[in-house]
Protein backbone atom coordinates (compact mmCIF):
# COMPACT_ATOMS: atom_id res chain seq x y z
CA UNK A 1 0.00 0.00 0.00
CA UNK A 2 1.40 3.38 -1.05
CA UNK A 3 2.16 5.68 2.14
CA UNK A 4 0.74 9.76 2.49
CA UNK A 5 3.69 11.29 4.66
CA UNK A 6 1.04 15.01 5.55
CA UNK A 7 3.71 17.34 7.33
CA UNK A 8 1.79 19.45 9.48
CA UNK A 9 3.51 22.31 10.95
CA UNK A 10 3.38 26.65 10.61
CA UNK A 11 5.72 27.95 8.22
CA UNK A 12 9.26 28.25 9.25
CA UNK A 13 9.01 24.78 11.37
CA UNK A 14 11.45 22.15 9.43
CA UNK A 15 8.87 20.52 6.97
CA UNK A 16 10.89 21.34 3.30
CA UNK A 17 14.17 20.87 5.23
CA UNK A 18 13.09 17.89 6.94
CA UNK A 19 11.68 16.29 3.46
CA UNK A 20 14.83 17.60 1.64
CA UNK A 21 16.88 15.70 4.25
CA UNK A 22 15.24 12.30 4.30
CA UNK A 23 17.28 9.42 2.25
CA UNK A 24 14.50 7.75 2.27
CA UNK A 25 12.17 9.74 0.36
CA UNK A 26 14.30 10.39 -2.89
CA UNK A 27 11.64 8.03 -4.48
CA UNK A 28 8.49 9.37 -3.07
CA UNK A 29 6.56 12.41 -4.96
CA UNK A 30 7.54 15.45 -3.09
CA UNK A 31 3.90 17.51 -3.29
CA UNK A 32 3.81 21.56 -2.64
CA UNK A 33 2.56 24.65 -3.71
CA UNK A 34 5.38 26.41 -2.36
CA UNK A 35 8.01 24.86 -5.41
CA UNK A 36 5.56 25.71 -8.31
CA UNK A 37 5.42 29.41 -6.77
CA UNK A 38 8.94 29.54 -6.33
CA UNK A 39 9.34 28.36 -9.78
CA UNK A 40 7.15 31.10 -11.13
CA UNK A 41 8.87 33.74 -9.46
CA UNK A 42 12.37 32.85 -10.49
CA UNK A 43 10.95 32.73 -13.95
CA UNK A 44 9.48 35.97 -13.93
CA UNK A 45 12.35 37.56 -11.79
CA UNK A 46 10.13 38.35 -8.53
CA UNK A 47 10.00 37.56 -4.99
CA UNK A 48 7.67 34.79 -3.60
CA UNK A 49 5.70 37.32 -1.68
CA UNK A 50 5.29 39.52 -5.22
CA UNK A 51 3.77 36.39 -6.95
CA UNK A 52 1.67 34.65 -4.46
CA UNK A 53 -1.77 36.03 -4.60
CA UNK A 54 -1.72 35.96 -8.38
CA UNK A 55 -0.73 32.34 -8.70
CA UNK A 56 -1.59 30.79 -5.88
CA UNK A 57 -4.65 29.26 -7.64
CA UNK A 58 -2.29 27.92 -10.57
CA UNK A 59 0.28 26.33 -8.31
CA UNK A 60 -2.84 24.41 -6.57
CA UNK A 61 -4.06 23.73 -9.30
CA UNK A 62 -0.56 22.55 -10.68
CA UNK A 63 -0.55 20.64 -7.41
CA UNK A 64 -3.45 18.83 -7.65
CA UNK A 65 -2.66 17.16 -10.98
CA UNK A 66 1.05 16.22 -9.81
CA UNK A 67 -1.12 14.71 -7.05
CA UNK A 68 -3.33 12.47 -9.81
CA UNK A 69 -0.08 11.52 -11.45
CA UNK A 70 1.00 10.01 -8.18
CA UNK A 71 -1.54 8.41 -7.50
CA UNK A 72 -1.70 7.00 -10.84
CA UNK A 73 1.60 5.23 -10.34
CA UNK A 74 1.28 4.49 -6.90
CA UNK A 75 3.89 6.60 -5.49
CA UNK A 76 4.65 7.45 -1.99
CA UNK A 77 3.71 11.08 -1.56
CA UNK A 78 4.93 13.72 0.68
CA UNK A 79 2.95 16.65 0.56
CA UNK A 80 4.60 19.38 1.97
CA UNK A 81 2.07 22.11 3.17
CA UNK A 82 1.19 23.70 6.18
CA UNK A 83 -1.76 20.97 7.11
CA UNK A 84 -2.71 22.86 10.38
CA UNK A 85 -6.23 22.03 10.21
CA UNK A 86 -8.47 18.92 10.34
CA UNK A 87 -10.01 20.25 7.08
CA UNK A 88 -7.02 21.22 4.90
CA UNK A 89 -6.20 17.18 5.89
CA UNK A 90 -9.29 15.80 5.01
CA UNK A 91 -9.00 17.37 1.43
CA UNK A 92 -6.12 15.47 1.28
CA UNK A 93 -7.19 12.18 2.45
CA UNK A 94 -9.91 12.85 0.02
CA UNK A 95 -7.79 12.89 -3.13
CA UNK A 96 -5.83 9.47 -1.61
CA UNK A 97 -8.44 7.53 0.35
CA UNK A 98 -6.10 4.14 -0.08
CA UNK A 99 -3.05 5.85 1.23
CA UNK A 100 -1.57 4.64 4.06
CA UNK A 101 -1.55 8.18 5.96
CA UNK A 102 1.60 8.88 7.96
CA UNK A 103 1.30 13.13 10.03
CA UNK A 104 4.58 14.26 10.45
CA UNK A 105 4.23 16.76 12.91
CA UNK A 106 5.98 19.91 13.24
CA UNK A 107 6.60 21.54 16.66
CA UNK A 108 5.91 25.32 16.58
CA UNK A 109 9.16 26.49 17.30
CA UNK A 110 9.81 29.24 20.14
CA UNK A 111 9.09 32.92 18.46
CA UNK A 112 12.86 33.69 18.32
CA UNK A 113 13.52 30.99 16.70
CA UNK A 114 10.81 31.20 14.21
CA UNK A 115 11.50 34.46 13.45
CA UNK A 116 15.13 33.69 12.49
CA UNK A 117 13.81 30.99 10.29
CA UNK A 118 11.25 33.41 8.78
CA UNK A 119 13.70 36.29 8.17
CA UNK A 120 16.21 33.53 6.57
CA UNK A 121 14.01 33.70 3.59
CA UNK A 122 14.52 36.55 1.40
CA UNK A 123 11.49 37.61 -0.70
CA UNK A 124 8.54 35.39 0.73
CA UNK A 125 6.89 37.50 3.86
CA UNK A 126 4.44 36.04 5.86
CA UNK A 127 2.19 38.31 7.68
CA UNK A 128 2.51 38.59 11.31
CA UNK A 129 -1.56 38.11 11.43
CA UNK A 130 -1.84 35.29 9.23
CA UNK A 131 1.14 33.81 11.03
CA UNK A 132 -0.56 33.99 14.33
CA UNK A 133 -3.62 32.97 13.17
CA UNK A 134 -1.77 29.81 11.97
CA UNK A 135 -0.34 28.78 15.33
CA UNK A 136 -3.58 29.64 16.94
CA UNK A 137 -6.07 27.79 14.83
CA UNK A 138 -2.78 24.60 14.98
CA UNK A 139 -4.88 21.11 15.27
CA UNK A 140 -3.12 18.18 16.53
CA UNK A 141 -3.47 15.13 13.74
CA UNK A 142 -4.94 12.20 15.45
CA UNK A 143 -5.74 8.30 14.22
CA UNK A 144 -9.80 9.38 14.61
CA UNK A 145 -9.40 12.00 11.60
CA UNK A 146 -7.94 9.16 9.69
CA UNK A 147 -4.01 8.85 10.18
CA UNK A 148 -2.49 5.00 10.60
CA UNK A 149 0.36 6.83 12.13
CA UNK A 150 1.77 10.14 13.69
CA UNK A 151 5.22 11.02 14.24
CA UNK A 152 6.85 13.93 15.82
CA UNK A 153 9.80 15.61 13.65
CA UNK A 154 13.35 16.34 15.46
Amino acid sequence: MAKLFVLVGVPGSGKSTWASNQEWAKDCAYISTDKFVEAYAREVNLTYSEVFKEFMPTAVKLMADEVIKARAKGSDIIWDQTSTSIGSRKKKFNMLPDYYKIAVVFPIPDTIELARRLGSRPGKHIPANVLEEMIKSFEMPTKEEGFDEIWTAV
